[in-house]
């Protein structure tokens, strides 16, 4: 079947083609407009922080230098020649390894034992009270916009040097991000079963154990797992203020130029990186899997 399409009168025509190039006209304009403000912002900030081009062309062959120096022993042979020599502390890595590790987990577990008592205090579905839901949200605010290692300055004077400083750093630093994202998941629930609970009589901490956690459940578990691998990784830098963990030998090897020990040292730390992330992924992929399969 042939359908013939009459062309449209050329005033008609001639207006349209008119309209249509304003319209990317006035969109080029935008994009212009927008690219030129974000150049605007990068020089005024580079300026402010002090960035200088010419210098970063000029020293990048230091940069390059220590990396490469990084494999190679204080002998000058390839770090991969001696094994042995390379990783001769071991031992003493793989326990502060295994502290750090420790450090993250536990961080962890509070904080998201943290976040999960004060979510529901923080959604707005759940608190009808706003002088109960805001103060919530403003010390969950606090708690993740306060960077770990200054919690962890803090609480390396108040208790001293160890681990306990930075497993409440992370703690708390967990709590607020943790805690943000648990009452966000908690307003887009099905209020239907809220409801039903609401009206045969249930307390609000029925309403939440029978009606809420269900719904949420394999959420939560999918960020606290999401939120340890990132853990893991802050718990390693954690040392730097002395708050346990390897980091306080990377930064000692760092400062004493052993090159050979920094690189040992950070391939350990990437390699079980590595490895929790993997193994958190498949479980939480699982989680996911199985939850959709409901």
């Amino acid at each position: 079947m042939n359908v013939t399409i009459a062309p449209l009168p050329p005033a008609r025509l001639a207006v349209l083609t008119a309209a249509y190039r304003q319209n990317i006209a006035a969109r080029r304009r935008q994009g212009l407009i927008l690219a030129l403000a974000v150049l605007v912002c990068t020089a005024l900030a580079s300026i402010s922080a002090e960035v200088s081009p010419l210098k970063l062309v000029e020293n990048i062959g230091n940069f390059t230098t220590y990396i490469a120096r990084l494999f190679f022993l204080d002998n000058g042979r390839f770090v991969l020649t001696d094994p042995v020599e390379w990783y001769w502390g071991l031992g003493k890595w793989s326990r502060l390894l295994a502290e750090t590790l420790l450090i993250a987990y536990v961080g962890t577990a509070l904080g998201a034992i943290g976040g999960l008592f004060l979510c529901f205090l923080a959604a707005a579905n759940l608190s009808t009270n706003a002088w109960i839901r805001w103060p919530v949200r403003r010390f969950l605010e606090f708690s993740r916009t306060v960077p770990e290692l200054v919690f962890a300055l803090i609480f390396v004077i108040a208790f001293g040097l160890g681990p306990v400083p930075g497993v409440l750093a992370i703690a708390i630093h967990t709590m607020g991000a943790l805690g943000k994202q648990f009452f966000e998941v908690a307003e887009n629930i099905d209020m239907r079963p809220v409801e039903g609970v609401t009206a045969t009589g249930g307390t609000w901490s029925t309403m939440v154990r029978f009606a809420v956690l269900p719904q949420v459940a394999s959420n939560f578990v999918s960020y606290t797992l999401l939120r340890f691998e990132i853990n893991v990784r802050g718990a390693s830098v954690m040392g730097f203020v002395g708050a346990g963990g390897i980091g306080q030998d990377l930064l000692e090897a760092i400062r004493k130029f052993y090159y050979s020990d920094v690189s040992a040292i950070l391939l350990l730390i990437i390699g079980t990186v590595m490895l929790i992330d993997l193994g958190t992924e498949r479980l939480r992929h699982r989680i996911l899997h199985l939850e959709g399969r409901k």
